[in-house]
């Protein structure tokens, strides 16, 4: 009971929002500690989601059973050409939610869910300016971690 779409597709954002749903409804044990935790749950999901359909693009052939259909740029809640990208900023993402869990929660909940800060520091729990500084941090050293990616 998946949202449909064309495999090879980027996700819509009414498609990502509705295999998000699902998925976060599927298991009737949750009990939502909040709005902090719905939204964390909500934007791990998504990135889960996004780096999936990824994974499913890379692995099948270019053309033959695939349709295209053109899309507008506001089509996609995060634009990638390349899918090796999505893959490393996973990847990349992975790696600093090892060291740093909170900055991981931080760059899913703004990267993926797109919160703005406010609502970012409220699902968190601290100040927009910590957010903020966070968020910077956190660029940074996915921006390093991208590049050192980029040249292997």
């Amino acid at each position: 009971m998946h949202a449909e779409r064309d495999e090879g597709q980027t996700l819509n954002p009414t498609a990502l929002v509705h295999e998000a749903y699902i998925r976060l409804v599927a298991d009737e044990a949750v009990n939502w500690d909040g709005r902090s935790h719905f939204f964390a749950a909500a934007a791990e999901a998504m990135r889960r989601i996004l780096v999936e359909n990824a994974r499913r693009r890379q692995s099948l052939k270019r053309g033959g059973q695939m349709s295209q259909r053109e899309l507008a740029d506001d089509d996609a809640i995060v634009h990638f050409d390349d899918v090796d990208e999505l893959l490393d900023l996973d990847a990349a993402i992975t790696k600093l939610a090892a060291v740093e869990p909170e900055l991981a929660k931080l760059v899913e909940l703004r990267y993926f869910a797109g919160l703005p800060v406010e609502e970012t520091a409220q699902a968190l729990g601290v100040s927009a300016r910590t957010v903020k500084r966070n968020w910077a941090f956190a660029r940074a050293w996915l921006g390093r971690e991208l590049n050192q990616r980029e040249k292997q």
